[in-house]
């Protein structure tokens, strides 16, 4: 499996194509990309592909 940042990916394969990929809409590509959301985009074996989010932990934080 090949793993690429999002922003690599939509480079490649165009916002509405990488959106269709995913299974999402473009305007929540545009938003992740926006936002500088860590993405990574995993190309599985069947020529699908998937994404993942790293994310701290505990991801909000905490009220005071």
């Amino acid at each position: 499996m090949s793993e690429t940042p999002l922003d690599e990916f939509v480079a490649k394969k165009g916002q509405s194509e990488a959106a269709r990929l995913l299974r999402v809409t473009a305007p929540a590509i545009h938003k992740a990309l926006t936002a500088k959301r860590d993405i990574r985009v995993l190309e599985l074996p069947d020529g699908s592909f998937q994404a993942k989010e790293q994310r701290p932990f505990p991801s909000q934080r905490l009220a005071l």
